[in-house]
């Protein structure tokens, strides 16, 4: 009788859908001493960081993938953000990926308030069809003026999502200014709208797990990133869904800095996880929606 051999990170790549280095901006923890810098610290303790000051060791790209490598992640999916206090450029964040192109993959953000809708879109085209940035992060709730993610403001951009293949990245979470826009149901209004367009949750909208993996079952296009909030009390219905109907729609990610990468792959192994639902979250599905173009490893059987 054959007997499946399970996989672990060291048989197979690991693709982190949530990892930005912490010189990109003081938001990160680059700038020790710093308000900014006390508030990394103090959500690596609200989420469970064993070592609080673990991002403090990278300082340029070379310095970054060496913590990729100590964690044993294979990409990072950088998603920049574009809200009042933290400015990432698409410019900034598609240099960083271009100094390693097969590791370090860039999610282009634009801010419809601040720019205005027509601005705000054409500069979305410019980074997906110039800068080769490989996806469009949406802050709704956190921009000046907060929008569910279903707003008519952000429409066109998942329009635009579509047309040119790439995912659209929504942000959500417990750290939304206003919790009332941190609503997954918004989602499920955009995802029958764009059938065909894949929209990854970041955080899940974490707390409303029960929502969230309600419209994920009701979507097929819907895809659950909640990364650090995985690891929160009622995280563990990500799980439950993941090791059944969501297995194909759970993605992996670290949420670095304000989690340490090595701890995030090593407490995503301990998750309880079936070895299909593992492989799906850290490798198979993001290579597919990204088209990462990365190798699988092939996996052995043993007889008994």
């Amino acid at each position: 009788m054959a007997k499946k051999t399970v996989r672990t990170s060291k048989d197979t790549p690991v693709v982190d859908m949530r990892n930005r280095p912490t010189f990109l901006h003081p938001f990160f923890g680059a700038e020790p001493g710093t308000p900014s810098y006390d508030v990394v610290r103090w959500l690596n303790r609200r989420v469970g960081s064993r070592d609080i000051d673990h991002f403090t060791r990278e300082h340029d790209p070379a310095g970054f993938v060496k913590e990729m490598d100590h964690a044993g992640i294979t990409v990072a999916i950088m998603v920049a953000r574009s809200v009042p206090g933290v400015r990432v450029s698409n410019k900034d964040l598609s240099a960083v990926a271009k100094t390693n192109n097969q590791r370090l993959i860039a999610i282009a953000s634009v801010d419809p308030i601040e720019l205005g809708r027509e601005a705000a879109l054409a500069e979305a085209r410019h980074a997906i069809k110039d800068l080769g940035m490989k996806g469009l992060n949406l802050d709704a709730g956190f921009y000046k003026k907060a929008l569910k993610a279903d707003d008519e403001i952000l429409m066109p951009f998942y329009e635009l999502c579509q047309e040119l293949g790439v995912p659209a990245f929504v942000m959500s979470g417990p750290t939304t200014p206003d919790l009332s826009f941190n609503d997954p149901l918004a989602v499920d209004h955009v995802a029958k709208t764009f059938p065909k367009l894949p929209i990854i949750c970041c955080h899940g909208f974490y707390p409303n797990v029960s929502a969230m993996v309600t419209v994920a079952f009701r979507n097929e296009n819907v895809y659950v990133s909640p990364d650090m909030y995985t690891f929160c009390p009622g995280g563990s219905l990500y799980v439950e869904a993941a090791n059944g109907f969501m297995r194909d729609q759970f993605l992996f990610g670290s949420s670095y800095p304000f989690r340490p990468m090595k701890q995030g792959v090593e407490d995503f192994g301990n998750l309880g996880l079936n070895p299909e639902a593992y492989e799906a979250a850290t490798f198979r599905t993001a290579n597919r929606l990204l088209n990462l173009g990365l190798q699988d490893v092939a996996m052995e059987s043993a007889a008994e």
